[in-house]
């Protein structure tokens, strides 16, 4: 089912109205995991604003999938696209067009890349870990997600909220400190591997990926302690995260 978010006051006009082709148009204020979020069609001169102001500024992500329509000004246009909106189209577009560049954006945002590489950190979507140097870190299947969605922004501190949207598909917090317990052995994982200090905490409560630490890469295969007494720790590190994970799918799955 083909869905799509409206941004902007009052209905939706007819000329941007995507329920005529058989779309569903999902309500304000529901915001679905970043995986699977619809197209968000905005027109910018009919949004309150502030709200206006809160869309330019949110996340890269967001922004990826937002089709900004009635932008007759080639020069506006222009700025979103450098801005990493999805589209950005003038006010003379017919409905069949606008169902073109939203279905363009739906395809780009569930075409998930197989890996991500910073520096000598390497993150293999289908293998579910992290690799520094070629030495794969043992991750949690939740600790990789989490490493993934902060891989998503390197630098931009991502809210507790979202990692709770993104990881573990809730919408509300949590009694138990899930994520909090995640984070310290994915950074426990890290610092074996030779990436201390790659996940920061910030003073809103976010977290962020500190990608200065790779640029340059650590060079970490001409450290003999690395390569081989850090490959050890990993080792021992991992069999000790095999005997939790039960424990940890227990309390930190649902």
């Amino acid at each position: 089912m083909l869905e799509f978010q409206w941004f902007a006051t009052g209905p939706v006009p007819d000329g941007c109205d995507l329920r005529r082709l058989g779309w569903t148009l999902v309500e304000p204020g529901i915001e679905p995991p970043q995986a699977e979020a619809p197209p968000l069609i905005a027109m910018p001169h009919r949004a309150v604003v502030s709200d206006w102001v809160m869309l330019v500024g949110a996340s890269a992500k967001r922004r990826q999938r937002v089709l900004a329509v009635g932008v007759d000004d080639a020069r506006e246009r222009a700025r979103l696209l450098r801005l990493g909106f999805g589209d950005a189209i003038g006010g003379t577009t017919d409905l069949e067009e606008i169902e073109s560049r939203a279905l363009r954006i739906n395809t780009a945002m569930r075409a998930l890349p197989r890996e991500r590489t910073l520096g000598l950190l390497k993150l293999d979507l289908l293998l579910r870990d992290a690799f520094v140097a070629g030495r794969g870190a043992g991750l949690h299947p939740r600790e990789f997600l989490l490493l993934w969605r902060l891989a998503e922004e390197p630098g931009v501190t991502v809210p507790p909220s979202e990692l709770r949207s993104d990881v573990w598909r809730l919408a509300f917090r949590p009694e138990t400190n899930s994520l909090a317990v995640h984070v310290s052995r994915l950074r426990a994982k890290l610092r074996v591997a030779g990436l201390d200090g790659l996940i920061e905490t910030r003073a809103d409560g976010g977290y962020r990926l500190a990608d200065e630490m790779l640029r340059p890469a650590l060079n970490l295969t001409d450290d003999p302690a690395m390569a081989n007494g850090g490959l050890d720790a990993h080792l021992r590190l991992g069999k000790e995260a095999a005997k939790t994970n039960q424990q940890d799918n227990e309390q930190c799955a649902s």
